[in-house]
């Protein structure tokens, strides 16, 4: 089997949910000046250090390989935002300018001239839609994590959206996902509605599943699987069993792109305790060099700290960290 995305639930408890902060995003115009990262020594280099031993999502090749009508065919809309969203969650580490800069000559470099055209004009889009959902954060109606805050805020966000993109870029784009969210605050809903009994809501629940599409049961019943091979990559472990041993346990369920991705993912898990050491250590240095300075002195250094660190999307984490 091949494996899924695996998603967090309710990925609208956050409404911006866009990698990188407000100061930074604010600051980026389309007319900044890019800063570019150094030339990279080969091909190989990544464009930022996480993306180290990563490779981009967005398969432009089968894209390519789907557009038998030539250069003027449809754009697969999934492929292009799933390479966009990959880029974006560079930002703190480059400038939204230097994301741009970089995404447009990947386009031009993959794509057919006329294609990588639409696919540019579709990312300048992208990217002002995302700064509209960071000024969508401070609108008070819209806060809360109950279930009707949740869907105020994906309706809010569905109509900013359809200020950008056409019914099939949107379709293309956020089909699968808005279907995923709806089916998760359907569950919410019942889950929260003190009105239903125990059995009632197991009734209700029920129902939901024989309904769910195809895409979205595929979807839940690979992310069962990946955390029962997940459990037992670490009982492996316990057992000090190497990560050639864990692979190929992976390999027996997964396909070999799938069982690679999560030997990825335990790299990139590695990458991040690493990036929470260095910043507990430097968070420690702080507070000694500021014990005599004023608590708001303190939090402001601190927030430029974990800015200067870490995205506006992995910043919620440091709590469980401090």
């Amino acid at each position: 089997m091949q494996l899924s995305a695996i998603r967090v639930s309710l990925g609208l408890l956050g409404l911006a949910l866009v990698a990188g902060g407000w100061m930074v995003w604010q600051g980026a115009g389309p007319d900044a000046t890019p800063v570019l990262p150094a030339p990279a020594a080969n091909r190989s280099e990544p464009f930022v250090r996480s993306m180290q031993d990563t490779v981009p999502d967005g398969d432009l090749q089968a894209m390519q390989a789907a557009q038998t009508a030539g250069a003027s065919g449809t754009l697969a809309y999934g492929e292009l935002k799933r390479l966009f969203d990959y880029y974006l969650s560079a930002v703190g580490e480059q400038s939204i300018a230097a994301i741009s800069q970089h995404v447009r000559s990947e386009l031009e470099r993959r794509l057919p001239a006329l294609q990588a055209q639409k696919a540019q004009r579709l990312f300048a889009l992208y990217i002002e839609f995302k700064r509209e959902l960071i000024e969508l954060d401070s609108q008070p109606e819209l806060a809360g994590n109950g279930v009707q805050a949740i869907r105020r805020r994906m309706l809010a966000m569905q109509d900013v959206r359809a200020r950008y993109f056409s019914n099939d870029e949107t379709q293309g784009m956020f089909g699968f996902d808005d279907a995923y969210d709806m089916d998760a605050v359907a569950r919410l809903e019942i889950s929260q509605n003190p009105a239903l009994s125990a059995l009632q809501k197991q009734q209700q629940l029920a129902a939901l599943d024989a309904a769910m599409p195809a895409a979205l049961l595929r979807e839940r019943e690979a992310s069962h699987v990946v955390v029962r091979v997940e459990q037992q990559a670490q009982e492996l472990r316990s057992r000090g069993a190497s990560e050639d041993d864990i692979y190929r346990m992976r390999a027996k369920e997964f396909d070999p792109q799938a069982a690679a991705r999560l030997a990825d993912v335990d790299r990139e898990e590695a990458v991040w305790k690493g990036r929470i050491a260095r910043y507990l250590d430097e968070r420690s240095k702080l507070l000694r060099s500021k014990a005599n300075a004023t608590e708001s002195e303190r939090q402001a250094s601190l927030v430029q700290l974990q800015q200067s660190a870490f995205t506006e999307e992995e910043r919620p984490r440091l709590l469980a960290y401090e």
